[in-house]
């Protein structure tokens, strides 16, 4: 009985890539919406402060170029965080969708991190896609082949850390509370993200550099600053791959359980 229940089900490798492939195909399908909700932000953000300030005259000559990898970064970051949070608040509380995946031949633990691998993918397309845009609106990238590996690997951090906040919030938070926790998240998380500064220039403002510190999107920019703007001073790549490590180590736990706590109700 045992050996043909088992003949029987899928094994669950298949069925974690089949949630995932079914969840690209969607995302595939509905590639310009996609762009618009994960584009637009950071485009204006970049054009703004990295063109029109610039040829204003209110901000320095090369500083667009250390705007860039924190515009990148905060891309990565968010697109990860919305596209796990949003969704799971909705599933949990109106569509109920989470129910069919949860009858998948998966733990529900894998259920979850399917959630962040998928939050992973369509975060860096979304970072990818920002390279020839800062390329259109800046008209060069500070990058160089030998980069590209690092730049990845912190990229890839930060969408898993970020997907890991986005299942924290998902599983924490209720459909009548979602719009105020967004606000009072992701405003401070834009700001004190040294998205727009280098955070070692922080120095004549130790209280502020403390707070950027306490924020996981200052070392997924930092790191990437690093990489593509070496000449700025910033924070040491091990540095940021540790912090990293342990803000996704934190976040997945804590992540995880609220989602198997909000499966079993």
């Amino acid at each position: 009985m045992t050996t043909a229940t088992t003949a029987t089900r899928p094994p669950v490798r298949r069925a974690f890539l089949a949630l995932l492939w079914r969840d690209v195909f969607v995302t595939g399908r509905e590639l310009p919406s996609f762009l618009a909700q994960v584009v637009l932000q950071p485009l204006f953000l970049l054009f703004v402060f990295g063109k029109v300030l610039g040829q204003l005259g209110y901000t320095q000559g090369g500083y667009a170029q250390v705007l860039l990898p924190g515009i990148i970064a905060f891309t990565a970051f968010l697109t990860a965080l919305q596209t796990t949070a949003l969704p799971l608040v909705i599933d949990f509380s109106f569509t109920k969708e989470i129910e069919d995946r949860l009858l998948a031949p998966l733990p529900t633990t894998l259920v979850a991190l399917e959630k962040m691998v998928f939050s992973t993918v369509r975060a860096l397309i979304a970072a990818v896609i920002m390279f020839p845009l800062g390329l259109l609106v800046l008209g060069s990238v500070s990058i160089t082949w030998a980069g590209v590996p690092a730049v990845a690997l912190f990229l890839v951090l930060g969408s898993l850390v970020g997907a890991a906040g986005g299942l924290t919030l998902g599983t924490s938070v209720t459909a009548s509370k979602i719009n105020i926790v967004f606000a009072l998240v992701l405003t401070p998380l834009l700001f004190t993200g040294s998205t727009q500064f280098p955070w070692r220039g922080l120095t004549e403002l130790r209280w502020f550099q403390v707070v950027c510190a306490m924020n996981p999107l200052t070392y997924v920019s930092e790191g990437v600053r690093g990489t593509m703007v070496p000449g700025v001073a910033h924070i040491p790549a091990w540095v940021c791959l540790l912090a990293l490590l342990a803000f996704g180590v934190l976040l997945t736990v804590t992540g995880v359980r609220g989602f198997r706590r909000r499966a079993l109700d």
